[in-house]
């Protein structure tokens, strides 16, 4: 049925062409932000978890600039009590020196005394970020001898987030400590075999410029060797812990750096798009929208084909 009223083909050509607009906005759209899923309205299901995983990408970022401070504040630690067993090392030597008979006991003393001044100094400038690990007070208020660094993000099945944390003890690795009921390795007192000891001199107090060479400040001078000794021996332990965590740190940082990759893959899945497939879309629905353009022109001009009959 023809009729003037109602143009059923026009109206027909009309939503085809409106379908066909709609479609090439929407593939625009997808072509100038790069993304198949920008918003809810695309896919509410993809959207919801790339946006829970891109959150948790940003806490993995965080957990990263967080082992790399550990990092530092460990490898400032380890550099520390590193060269602190260089210090002691020559301290020995001069305490073994001074085993000779006849040696001026004081003049050793006034280089011995210079180098526990420096390893003082070495253990107080050990910080980084306002931390120190050598050289504490345990009987401050919120003194916690073990320390947790931020390792991890995660999220289990029922959407729960776990941040885990790498514990470094420092309670075998300090080397001074100014609590009255605790000391470090090189201000702990140290009894005749080297032993830490109620009484006794520590590393970091030792004295020999009164001591002779009587069988009993020989046998005194002998245990200020052997403390020597044992701290030298309980701060490469403390270094090898401390390289030890080190490591652990660098391993676990490796881990968040290639788990942040695997997560943006992820997402790019999910809400990416394929632009060689966008663009070949782009060119058919081009080509659809003009053939769409051309048909309601026809149909247009049906109407037109009426006023013949009159004539």
């Amino acid at each position: 049925m023809s009729s003037i009223n109602t143009n059923y083909a026009a109206m027909s050509a009309l939503q085809n062409l409106q379908q066909t607009s709609k479609q090439m906005l929407e593939v625009q759209n997808r072509i100038s932000s790069g993304f198949k899923v920008a918003n809810a309205e695309d896919n509410a299901a993809y959207w919801s978890i790339a946006t829970t995983m891109r959150s948790d990408n940003k806490a993995l970022s965080t957990v990263q600039d967080a082992l790399g401070l550990g990092s530092a504040t460990v490898n400032v630690a380890y550099t520390a009590v590193k060269s602190s067993i260089d210090i002691v090392s020559e301290l020995k030597a001069k305490l073994v020196a001074a085993r000779e008979p006849g040696l001026d006991r004081t003049k050793i003393q006034t280089e011995v005394k210079e180098l526990q001044n420096q390893l003082k100094s070495i253990s107080d400038s050990a910080s980084f970020s306002g931390q120190n690990w050598l050289s504490v007070d345990s009987s401050s208020a919120g003194y916690n001898a073990t320390k947790s660094i931020v390792a991890s993000f995660t999220r289990d099945s029922a959407g729960a987030v776990t941040v885990g944390t790498i514990a470094v003890d420092t309670a075998k690795t300090k080397l001074y400590d100014s609590s009255t009921t605790a000391a470090g390795i090189l201000d702990a007192s140290r009894d005749a075999t080297g032993a830490v000891a109620a009484t006794g001199a520590s590393v970091d107090s030792l004295d020999i410029s009164a001591l002779t060479d009587s069988a009993a400040d020989l046998a005194t001078l002998d245990g200020y060797i052997k403390g020597a000794d044992k701290a030298i021996s309980e701060m490469t332990s403390a270094a090898t812990s401390l390289g030890s965590e080190k490591k652990r740190i660098s391993l676990q940082s490796d881990f968040v750096t290639a788990l942040k990759g695997a997560i943006d893959a992820g997402i790019g899945q999910l809400v990416d798009a394929d632009m060689n497939e966008e663009s070949t879309k782009l060119q058919a629905l081009q080509v659809k929208q003009q053939l769409g353009v051309q048909s309601l022109s026809i149909a247009n001009q049906s109407s037109q084909n009426i006023l013949a009959l009159f004539r």
